[in-house]
């Protein structure tokens, strides 16, 4: 085990995370899958965002569910889960909470649905619920409510009423204002935000003039996701730093450069995720490098850099290059 820094150590909605590394969910299963992995530390990461769980078992879609991407990776698995009942009865009696944070991750096709899956965690020793409204790859629910901010604050207010853990609500990209989105939820009952999920996108075969996602399309993730992931945090920041609310910044993080960025741009954590394809144990890196950073810059705790970032005065609303 390494020794934690105490500067990484930070208070998200009243949890204690020995750093402000969140590893995202679908990329570590349930948890033992990752934490058992020689190297890990339990002062790695914050916390574990476990996969994403539904009323009843789920198969996920049709393959090919994986592709990689220049720069990213496109997937389309289709929240494939054992149902939330064997979540909670089977696969959380086997992890050790006393290892680090575990956030369950709440998916469904109808606010009935989430209602269910939120309220059997809400029974259970899970330490915070992340609410999924914003899943591309799956063909009901996920991001039919989350690009509707009428949709998201119902399902937010839905999930609340059956709960008093941490809500964590995951919020989509692919909408056209995630800060009013964000704004709605918070009315509703959100704790925290998680920003962003993945962006649609596909890849096409053009010897089989297919899509290589036997869904079509999927979720890209991975580095190219990365400055937009940024600037919707950024966005989010401006309506959820006046309320003290947390953000999970999250998107193509493989370095402490990466994280850093999200931390100046509002996050309070930021997660990872398809980095620990390319390398299972990049956490304690990042953790240096932020380490390295704040003796750098004289700086006494990662919670110091949250929000830091210093606009050009010079700024424009448009972003064109012509």
């Amino acid at each position: 085990m390494s020794n934690p820094d105490p500067r990484l150590s930070l208070d998200f909605c009243g949890m204690s995370f020995a750093s402000p590394l969140v590893l995202l969910s679908g990329c570590v299963g349930f948890g033992e899958e990752y934490t058992r992995i020689q190297g890990f530390s339990n002062t790695d990461c914050g916390a574990v965002c476990l996969k994403g769980t539904t009323g009843t078992q789920r198969l996920g879609n049709q393959p090919h569910r994986v592709y990689e991407t220049p720069e990213g990776m496109l997937n389309a698995i289709g929240l494939q889960n054992p149902g939330v009942d064997k979540v909670v009865n089977d696969i959380l009696p086997t992890l050790d909470f006393d290892e680090t944070r575990f956030i369950a991750n709440v998916s469904g096709s109808t606010i009935e649905e989430y209602i269910e899956v939120t309220r059997k965690f809400d029974d259970s020793p899970i330490d915070a619920i992340e609410i999924n409204i914003s899943c591309p790859n799956v063909k009901e629910g996920g991001v039919a409510f989350g690009n509707d901010p009428d949709m998201s604050a119902r399902v937010v207010e839905a999930c609340r009423g059956v709960t008093k853990k941490p809500l964590i609500t995951k919020l989509s990209p692919n909408q056209t204002d995630i800060a009013e989105n964000a704004r709605r939820c918070i009315e509703a009952g959100s704790d925290a935000f998680a920003v962003i999920n993945t962006l649609m996108g596909m890849a096409i075969d053009i010897e089989a003039q297919k899509p290589f996602i036997g869904n079509n399309q999927g979720g890209l993730s991975g580095p190219a996701i990365k400055p937009i992931a940024v600037l919707k945090t950024h966005q989010v920041y401006q309506v959820t730093k006046a309320h003290n609310i947390p953000i999970i910044g999250q998107g193509g993080v493989l370095t402490a450069e990466d994280a850093i960025e999200f931390l100046l741009a509002g996050a309070s954590a930021v997660g990872v995720g398809t980095a620990l394809f390319y390398d299972p144990l990049v956490l304690p890196k990042i953790n240096q490098g932020i380490a390295d950073y704040l003796t750098r810059h004289n700086i006494a705790s990662v919670a110091e850099l949250t929000g830091k970032l210093q606009l050009n005065s010079n700024q424009s609303n448009r972003g064109c290059g012509c």
